[in-house]
């Protein structure tokens, strides 16, 4: 082999190297969730379940009904609308008829003008909580009946600053939908997990969170992040800066997904990319290293065939390894095993949205386009 074709082999090791790492990362944390002692089961303090609503996700009702079954002792359940319009109220006054016994509240509207209306609702359901204890979740998210019960025990440890969870797909509609499925469970949450293993959680995930007041209130609070990007990180971030751990749980909610074209699901997956570019830049250039593919596709073309061979053998047994570990062993999913198929699909087209990533200087979210400067916000003014 000459010196190229060296260089190009031991860079294409990179991502194998990556894939052992998160092997080992998935292996350390589920086994330790499965040897930890449980939680402490008497901590159940007053609860505000927070939910900041713009319009009706697919299957509303079912989604917000699951938080009105659960197996604890006090908890309220308050809604913040954009207005008396909202597609969704409907449902919640229907979900108000149905548990009457149920503390069932709705806001209007988050009062405030800023770029991220879901984080300035999310101030306001802040701030006329009944308690301390908050947890915080998409509109979209479907939980069980101990879901309160599991989000809220590792506080009693003074230590513990806010809890996150895993989410996966409630159902399966579209092709997209499996896709997106099989990237979160064989990607995205292998990087959760290798950051757990090499820094700790300094960040949470979106779709459920569980803090309190005063830990918000530590960093200044949502108000103080309304015009930016990327909240559910944030958030994370500013209570792991308190010094406050961020624990990451081994439970599951469920998302209703709801991506009904590919188009869709890569317009959102980039949106998401461009948001890492400027959050963390040096972080979300360095997955180039992570991503197999094109080192593997161009070590085929110009490496000799058995140590191209050799490498993508490598790939596909640690990718099929790692999305069991965390699929199967770890969250319990069904299913797995025949969407497989689709890991080196969802990987290829990783690749092609994280370089196309650093071509975008616009984010669409909710029918507007933003820049990103100096880590906020910044509305487009639409041409006349």
């Amino acid at each position: 082999m000459n010196s190229i074709q060296i260089i190009l082999l031991v860079i294409a090791a990179a991502p194998l190297a990556y894939y052992a790492i998160a092997i080992f990362s998935t292996w350390r944390f589920f086994r330790a969730a499965r040897s930890a002692p449980p939680p402490d089961a008497s901590y159940t303090p007053a609860v505000s379940n927070l939910k900041p609503i713009r319009g009706a996700d697919p299957d509303a009702y079912a989604n917000f009904a699951s938080f009105c079954y659960q197996d604890y002792p006090d908890y309220e359940l308050v809604f913040c609308v954009s207005d008396y319009d909202d597609p969704a109220l409907p449902v919640i006054k229907e979900l108000q008829r149905a548990f009457p016994e149920r503390t069932i509240r709705v806001l209007y509207g988050s009062g405030r003008d800023a770029a991220n209306d879901k984080v300035a609702k999310l101030d306001r359901l802040v701030a006329e909580a009944a308690h301390p204890v908050v947890v915080i979740s998409d509109s979209d998210v479907r939980v069980g009946p101990d879901y309160l019960r599991a989000m809220v025990a590792a506080l009693a440890d003074p230590k513990v600053g806010a809890t996150t969870c895993f989410y996966v797909t409630a159902l399966e509609r579209t092709f997209a939908d499996r896709l997106h499925s099989t990237g979160m469970l064989s990607d995205f949450y292998a990087g959760i997990i290798v950051a757990w293993q090499l820094d700790g959680i300094k960040f949470a995930l979106g779709p459920s969170i569980a803090t309190t007041r005063e830990r918000l209130a530590g960093f200044g609070g949502y108000r103080a992040i309304e015009n930016r990007p990327g909240d559910d990180l944030l958030v994370g971030r500013l209570i792991a800066e308190q010094g406050y751990e961020v624990r990451l749980l081994p439970y599951t909610v469920e998302t209703v997904a709801d991506f009904a074209s590919m188009s869709e699901l890569i317009h959102k997956r980039l949106r998401w990319m461009v948001v890492m570019r400027h959050m963390r830049p040096w972080g979300h250039f360095g997955l180039l290293f992570t991503q197999a593919v094109p080192w593997l596709v161009a070590a085929a073309v110009f490496a000799p065939p058995a140590a191209a061979l050799a490498y993508w053998g490598a790939y596909l047994a640690m990718r099929g390894l790692l999305t069991w570990m965390i699929a199967v062993w770890g969250l319990h999913q069904p299913g797995v095993a025949r969407k497989l198929w689709l890991v080196p699909l969802w990987d290829a087209m990783a690749f092609g949205i994280w370089a196309t990533s650093f071509t975008r200087h616009r984010l669409r979210w909710r029918g507007r386009d933003y820049t990103i400067q100096n880590g906020a916000l910044v509305p487009v003014a639409p041409r006349e």
